[in-house]
């Protein structure tokens, strides 16, 4: 059994999904650069999610979202199932895109954290030696400059969407919003910040490949392979799926955090034991998600004691 985990409004979360066997079908091309942005413009758009930073790797996609209504799960069933449909067409892949299991959803919950991960969002192409800066990758991306006033555009892909059906339209927008927690007073000095950190990881990874004698693939080479080859490289097995993230030097912040999930997951438990029993009028701790949608429990808003 998974780890119950909460889904509440206005959460801002890091969201990362792989392609199967690491395969290169999000290839950085214009057509799925269009596929992955058109898919995210309809989906966040009729479920009210806000978008702060993407990044499309050619295995990978990465996103920086606030998650206005409580309604992630939702959302990323659509967007990732879009982005599927549309790239099994394009590239004639059968079979399933993404890897098996459940996507990485990190809540992120303190300003520094939201820095710092969307900073590494950007820097993704660069920390896998294929261009030299963030601005150069030729796919899906956010430039720090856009972050709360850029605005993203997207044609009606030529493959799955169907332009007969009046839910997709020719042209979509992607608003690229500042986070909830920055206001436009501080918007400079939040872009300051994140391009400050990008800077920073960019020098990092030009070190790094100095020192192990690499050198960068460039734009138009990641552009070019082909979308059936796969990375081959070494990858650690993933023996974990992070909840949350408070960025460096935040013990405090963990500490509350790490005692905030064992205490949702404890009271879940207990609950639904209760349930299982046939307490149906247990109230479930707020942020219960699959329970409240697939089987209409009640959940505790706050103002009951648990």
């Amino acid at each position: 059994m998974s780890q119950p985990r909460q889904v509440v409004p206005r959460a801002t979360y890091l969201i990362t999904r792989r392609v199967l066997r690491r395969h290169f079908l999000l290839r950085p091309d214009a057509a799925i650069t269009g596929i992955v942005l058109y898919s995210l413009a309809v989906s966040s758009r009729l479920l009210g999610v806000e978008v702060h930073a993407i990044c499309a790797m050619s295995s990978h996609l990465h996103l920086v979202v606030t998650d206005v209504q409580g309604v992630l799960p939702r959302f990323l069933q659509r967007f990732h199932r879009l982005v599927a449909l549309a790239t099994k067409v394009l590239r004639a892949w059968e079979g399933p895109l993404w890897e098996p299991g459940a996507v990485s959803a990190v809540q992120l919950l303190t300003p520094a954290a939201v820095v710092e991960t969307m900073a590494y969002v950007l820097a993704n192409p660069v920390a896998a030696g294929l261009v030299w800066h963030a601005h150069e990758w030729p796919g899906a991306m956010v430039r720090v400059g856009d972050i709360g006033l850029g605005v993203l555009h997207a044609r009606r892909p030529e493959v799955y969407f169907d332009p007969a059906n009046p839910q997709w339209p020719e042209h979509a927008e992607l608003p690229i919003t500042l986070p909830p927690d920055v206001d436009k007073d501080s918007a400079e000095g939040f872009r300051a910040a994140v391009a400050a950190e990008l800077a920073r990881m960019e020098a990092q990874a030009h070190e790094d490949m100095r020192g192990q004698g690499l050198r960068v693939l460039g734009a138009e080479q990641a552009g070019a392979v082909s979308p059936y080859d796969r990375a081959t490289s070494f990858e650690a097995l993933r023996d974990r799926n992070p909840t949350f993230a408070v960025g460096r030097e935040q013990e405090g912040a963990w500490r509350a955090a790490a005692a905030a999930v064992r205490a949702f997951r404890t009271c879940y438990r207990a609950v639904l034991e209760r349930w299982r029993a046939g307490v149906r009028k247990a109230l479930f701790p707020m942020g219960t998600w699959w329970m409240r949608v697939f089987h209409r429990v009640g959940v505790n808003d706050g103002t009951v004691p648990v």
